[in-house]
């Protein structure tokens, strides 16, 4: 029987890129997109739950998956404050990882960030890694946490931080070997490949996908 797929941050960089991939996957026979706006796409796979991400608990019954695959995440500038920042990055993806959990999810692919560390010094930092620390407390069989460094493509809304920080990277790319190899930037099209790769791993437990190892199409050697 193949199995359904539950798609979150659909209109992100990575999201945007992993919608095409799930909906041509043998693995899926249906494909549950949530967010606050429909997708402008039209495929006999797709269904969409368009909702306020702060009421998620009210589309509960419509968020039953199989594999589950969360995207969200913003920047400090785009939020406007530390509380709208957290909200979307930890209490949104927590809520959504919680809910789908209890309706028995197998397994859950989530984008956090390079350098993720619950104790960081950096605000964003420590968010994304409470994150981590409260998605892995939940029983899915199996966790996939995706660091990627610093994100490569195009989105809806450029970030002119990245965009800077692509061109000083670039330029720096052919020393960024060794210890330094993990800070190389990739692209959103590269992380959602892995993140469906790490699906139809159909694995167990709980496994850190870091950014060298997602840019080279690697298995995660990370494993709590």
């Amino acid at each position: 029987m193949r199995k359904t797929a539950l798609l979150a941050g659909a209109t992100g960089l990575i999201g945007s890129h992993l919608l095409p991939l799930l909906l041509a996957s043998e693995r899926y026979s249906k494909v549950i997109v949530v967010g606050r706006k429909a997708v402008p796409v039209v495929h006999p796979k797709l269904t969409q739950v368009v909702t306020d991400l702060d009421k998620l608990e009210d589309v509960r019954l419509q968020l039953i998956a199989d594999d589950v695959f969360c995207c969200l995440g913003t920047t400090m500038k785009q939020a406007g404050s530390k509380e709208a920042f957290f909200k979307v990055d930890f209490l949104y993806v927590v809520s959504l990882a919680a809910i789908t959990a209890g309706n028995f999810a197998s397994q859950l692919m989530v984008v956090s960030s390079l350098g993720a560390d619950a104790e960081a010094a950096v605000y964003y930092s420590r968010v994304k890694g409470e994150m981590e620390a409260a998605v892995q407390e939940l029983p899915f069989r199996a966790i996939h946490i995706f660091r990627p460094s610093l994100l490569l493509g195009e989105r809806a809304q450029p970030r002119l931080g990245e965009r800077i920080g692509a061109v000083v990277l670039g330029l720096f790319k052919p020393l960024m070997r060794g210890p330094l190899h993990k800070y190389r930037p990739v692209t959103g099209a590269t992380v959602a490949a892995a993140m469906l790769r790490a699906a139809e791993e159909d694995g167990g437990g709980i496994r850190i996908h870091l950014s060298d190892e997602i840019a080279t199409g690697e298995r995660a050697t990370a494993k709590v």
